[in-house]
């Protein structure tokens, strides 16, 4: 089974509670690319996440908090998650 944004979506909601996240599918856009399939889905994604569980972070640790969260999507496919932790107020 592919992993869809939604499904990463409804993980970080639901281990991290952000107040900011959008996941975007940019599989598509790495056609031909290591890590991509022949569907163009569900292997690259971008993660645009800010919330509490992120201030006083380094970026190392912002980062493995999402890549915890979604260590079972990375071993069904997800071959890249490119992440962007935002500032919310």
């Amino acid at each position: 089974m592919t992993p869809r944004a939604q499904d990463l979506a409804q993980r970080l909601q639901e281990r991290l509670q952000p107040q900011a996240l959008e996941v975007l599918d940019e599989s598509a856009a790495h056609a031909g690319h290591v890590g991509a399939n022949d569907s163009g889905q569900g292997t690259h994604f971008r993660v645009r996440i800010g919330g509490q569980a992120f201030n006083g972070l380094s970026r190392v640790a912002r980062h493995r908090l999402v890549y915890d969260a979604l260590q079972d999507f990375i071993d069904q496919g997800v071959h890249a998650l490119a992440i962007e932790v935002v500032s919310v107020s």
